[in-house]
């Protein structure tokens, strides 16, 4: 019976370990720094004043879109560094959660 339990528990464990890890997926990213209300329509240098306006007045969060496969990430971390590479193409390093199509900002540079 305590065999039984003890396999069960790491079973448990194991597989609480495995979906963690497919949950949150560690790396970088390239894209244009926009917010959730526009998306892909803030892929140029000029979005930058209404990016923040939105960001500030209108709920919106931080995004990143890619051009490429035309997807569009909600960026979490620093406000002041997403602010200031508003309406930029950037290179973003950090963690994702798949789940909520979400990226944890480490660190942000701009990308010619």
């Amino acid at each position: 019976m305590k065999k039984t339990i003890s396999r069960m528990l790491v079973l448990t464990l194991a597989l609480g370990i495995a979906s963690y890890m497919m949950a949150a997926d560690e790396g970088s990213w390239t894209g244009w720094v926009t917010e959730t209300h526009c998306g892909a329509k803030g892929d140029k240098e000029a979005h930058k004043d209404c990016a923040i306006k939105c960001v500030k007045e209108k709920g919106a969060k931080w995004a990143l879109y890619n051009p490429e496969d035309k997807s569009v990430t909600v960026l979490s971390g620093d406000e002041a560094m997403m602010e200031k590479m508003a309406g930029k193409k950037v290179k973003v390093k950090g963690t994702m959660d798949k789940e909520k199509k979400e990226i944890k900002v480490a660190s942000m540079e701009q990308w010619i």
